[in-house]
């Protein structure tokens, strides 16, 4: 029985290809996920830190909110855009990760608050008195509980009914679909949110409606001017992933 063997200059080498990605596997997605998840826990310790009042009132009512509303709209924002063009699915998955995110903040938070503090920093800044008042209710049962209910209730319910919309509306419409589902979103958050940390003694009850009212205009403004932003990232991820979905199963 006779073998072959070939001289190793008889090899022709082959250059590595790059792998394309395949329509749907979304190239870009790790980074919209990523700005999600950042927007949720900066915007989740923001509203722990400061209440902001400007002086304006609506219908007799101070209009003060949390420091958190200025930023949270924008996950909103990004959570339409997942929606849109990956699918609920895909956005479900997102969602639980910044869930995750959030309670890994607030687990952070509280240990750091049991921790005993260093002399010198304790006496400058007014230690654990200081960092309770400020990033102290980041850890604190009442808003955490407030948060993550709240967070999983109106992103679900607002991407929920943005993919029902789109496939009901056969993906026109888009502005009409965004801002109708972030009406029902926000307003499911900022209810939620408000009520459970008022019981919880976070808010007094006298901000009960200061805060609902003033977050959810804010909020929902915010969003709706924000909707030229959704169209034109919408459209470039649609032409640069190759997809747009429908979930209609």
């Amino acid at each position: 029985m006779s073998q072959s063997t070939s001289s190793p200059s008889s090899f022709k080498y082959l250059e590595p290809q790059p792998r394309q990605p395949k329509a749907g596997e979304g190239s870009l997605l790790d980074v919209i996920a990523s700005f999600f998840v950042a927007i949720l826990v900066v915007s989740n310790i923001a509203s722990s830190a400061k209440i902001v009042d400007l002086g304006i009132s609506l219908f007799s009512i101070q209009l003060a909110f949390d420091g958190g509303t200025l930023l949270f709209p924008f996950a909103y924002v990004l959570g339409d855009v997942l929606t849109e063009v990956y699918g609920f699915r895909t956005t479900r998955r997102v969602i639980w990760t910044g869930f995750a995110m959030m309670v890994l903040t607030a687990l952070v938070f509280f240990v750091l608050g049991i921790l005993p503090p260093e002399a010198y920093w304790e006496a400058e800044t007014g230690g654990n008195t200081a960092y309770n008042a400020i990033l102290g209710g980041m850890s604190y049962g009442g808003i955490v509980l407030a948060s993550l209910t709240a967070y999983l209730a109106g992103e679900f319910s607002n991407a929920a009914v943005l993919s029902k919309l789109k496939v009901k509306m056969k993906g026109r419409l888009l502005w009409v679909r965004t801002i109708g589902s972030t009406l029902v979103g926000e307003l499911l958050d900022t209810v939620i949110f408000v009520l459970i940390a008022s019981a919880a003694g976070v808010f007094g009850w006298e901000l009960f409606w200061q805060l609902v009212i003033t977050n959810y205009i804010l909020k929902c403004g915010i969003e709706a001017l924000m909707t030229p932003f959704t169209y034109w990232v919408s459209r470039f991820l649609k032409k640069k992933e190759g997809i747009d979905t429908y979930d209609t199963k």
